[in-house]
């Protein structure tokens, strides 16, 4: 065995560190001198908590057990609003809305249950019409084929619910003007709200909703993030290629700023905030080109959008503080903290960040932006070399490359700091984070690459960044793997069983069987593959299930007991397809987690349970002590 051999370096980045370095901040909403948060505790049972800051002060709304995360949809969001002295919550349990004072001290007080119902009856995306809750309600009734989506009001005083507006499949995005409107948005089977959706805007007379007005969007329009501004009313649509700024008035609908760069993201989950109002006049906003952000001043009137900031990799849910803006930052070589951005001096201070972990410098991979051909056209990825402060790739090898395919599959890979790819680079690997056809960031045409192609065009795309690297000098074909979770798991069966690039995979939650998966998966994705895959035969024809005899290398899967996004049969049938086959399979089954693993103690076995069972199948001894993975088929294994 060589000495140092790339792969198994030893390295200051393990299982725990990524864990304790990986604190998610998320749901940013702020109230006057006050900012909340959502922050995950993986150590609590994988939880989420409520927080409070307010002149430097740091306090805990939520006491453990209750978490706050919505079920809707699966991927939830909007979880939380604040409404004067009060926060409103759904709590994860149950699915009921629970109140509790903003300035409650930790542990004195109980947060009270507003609801009556039980996780059959679902809400989401919370929002404070100043004497109730407005909320995206779902009813799960085994008498109905699907879960029922309605649009309602919630009495604070005895938890009543009333429908506002139904019919529609789906809703989002309850936003009350303060002057007797709301806007909402609305779309039907098959659409996803990125493919095509409606904005509405309605009355409201304090009863019901009266003489609902379709104020933009449709079938082929995708409308993000109503936001009123006064009497105007903003929003992103894609109408002309690209998530551009709207505003709807009493003169119509008309463009703010035509840019070739997307001011919005997909719609994976409830209540994101790409801009925020600054004034009158002025917005700021997140803005993409070609999968790069920055963030924006943006002026209304005269439709100009100047440069504020580009030092972060991504900007999310930006927010209006009394000094100017703030947001959860990612960095490219740090963790991700939530800064607050004075508008008047430009200056930027850190609000909250996860302690340090213990890594010296230079032992984190900083990524190289790639644009590469592919037979689509032009494609993109990250990639990230191996970064040690101790070891250097020997003269004569090329190190492991690891391609990594993320989720969605319409979603995008950004360029923050994954401690996850940093525990691969550290030991020796290279990795490339490939934004396939189909990813966000640049623009509609590059989103619909992946229309009738999902296993195809991804696929293509993955190959491509390998054959790239390759030509480069950069990696050795030999001990190519590849890994993806959900959707992006569904694209590393596909490139293992359609092409012959990949020596190893690991799959996490994610689709080997699509005929399989459009029967089982929930009401929101129900008919996202009429899309992705174009006709009912494709449903076959690129499932990896159905091409086991094509699949020869070594495959681990990852799954949570709990999923109902990607159920446990998915990586059953292939693990067992697999294993009849004689081809090495390992299978992690992981009690109590769904789609995505949140205990601590889950996130470290798959962590360390991944990179052992690549250093088997890759035949280098890893400096680390790392628990047995038992290998079906594989000598010597287990």
């Amino acid at each position: 065995m060589k000495p140092n051999r790339c792969g198994s370096w030893r390295s200051p980045i393990d299982a725990q560190l990524v864990t304790r370095g990986s604190k998610g901040y998320g749901e940013l909403r702020a109230r006057g001198d006050a900012l909340f948060w959502t922050e995950s505790r993986p150590e609590e049972a994988g939880r989420s908590t409520l927080v409070k800051r307010v002149a430097h002060s740091i306090r805990e709304l939520t006491p453990f057990p209750f978490n706050p995360r919505s079920r809707v949809h699966e991927y939830g969001g909007g979880s939380y609003c604040v409404a004067d002295d009060h926060v409103y919550f759904v709590n994860f349990a149950d699915q009921n809305v629970y109140e509790v004072p903003a300035s409650v001290d930790p542990g004195r007080e109980t947060p009270r249950r507003v609801t009556p119902g039980d996780a059959t009856e679902r809400f989401a995306d919370l929002a404070w019409d100043g004497r109730a809750l407005l909320a995206v309600r779902e009813r799960h009734d085994e008498d109905r084929p699907e879960p029922v989506n309605d649009l309602v009001r919630i009495a604070i005083s005895d938890g009543s619910v009333a429908t506002l507006h139904a019919g529609h499949d789906f809703y989002a995005a309850p936003r009350p003007s303060g002057d007797g409107r709301i806007a909402f948005l609305a779309w039907d089977h098959p659409n996803m709200p990125f493919d095509g959706c409606q904005l509405l805007v309605a009355e409201d007379d304090g009863n019901g909703l009266l003489n609902p007005t379709i104020a933009a969007g449709g079938a082929n329009e995708s409308i993000v993030q109503p936001e009123w501004n006064g009497q105007r009313l903003l929003f992103a649509s894609d109408v002309d290629g690209y998530w551009n700024l709207y505003a709807y008035d009493g003169s119509g609908v008309y463009a703010v700023l035509p840019d070739a760069a997307e001011y919005a993201g997909p719609a994976w989950y409830f209540a994101s905030t790409y801009y925020v109002p600054v004034g009158a006049n002025h917005l700021v906003a997140r803005r993409v080109e070609d999968g790069k952000p920055s963030l924006v001043l943006v002026d209304l009137e005269q439709g100009l959008a100047s440069p504020l900031d580009d030092e972060s990799s991504s900007y999310l849910d930006i927010v209006r503080t009394p000094r100017g803006i703030a947001y959860i930052a990612g960095f490219a070589e740090g963790p991700k903290q939530i800064v607050e951005l004075r508008l008047d001096s430009r200056s930027r201070a850190a609000i909250a960040q996860p302690d340090a972990p213990p890594v010296a410098p230079g032992s984190i991979a900083v990524p190289e932006a790639l644009t590469f051909p592919a037979k689509a056209g032009d494609s993109h990825a990250f990639f990230y070399p191996p970064t040690s402060r101790d070891h250097h790739v020997p003269a004569g090898e090329l190190p492991p490359l690891l391609v990594t395919t993320h989720g969605g599959p319409t979603g995008n890979a950004w360029s923050d700091l994954d401690w996850r790819v940093q525990y691969y680079t550290s030991r020796g690997w290279a990795v490339a984070d490939v934004n396939y056809g189909g990813s966000t960031g640049f623009g509609r045409a590059y989103r619909e690459r992946l229309d009738g192609a999902w296993g195809v065009t991804d696929v293509d795309d993955c190959v491509a960044c390998v054959h790239h690297l390759v030509a480069r000098g950069l990696v050795d074909p030999a001990r190519v793997a590849i890994k993806g979770g959900s959707a992006g798991g569904y694209t590393t069966l596909a490139a293992l069983a359609f092409t012959n690039v990949f020596r190893a995979g690991a799959s996490h939650y994610g689709v080997g069987d699509l005929r399989a998966l459009a029967a089982d998966t929930h009401k929101f994705e129900s008919r996202y593959l009429d899309t992705l895959l174009g006709s009912s035969e494709a449903l076959d024809e690129r499932s990896p299930i159905n091409h086991v005899d094509k699949l020869n290398c070594p495959v681990i899967f990852f799954q949570g007991a709990e999923d109902r996004v990607v159920p446990p049969n998915q990586a059953e049938s292939m693990r067992d397809a697999l294993a009849a086959k004689g081809i090495p399979v390992a299978y992690v089954l992981f009690e109590g987690e769904g789609h995505g693993f949140r205990r601590a103690e889950n996130v470290r076995r798959a962590i360390e349970a991944e990179y052992a069972f690549f250093a088997r199948v890759f035949g280098f001894e890893p400096a680390d002590d790392l628990p047995v993975v038992d290998i079906d088929n594989l000598p010597g294994s287990g």
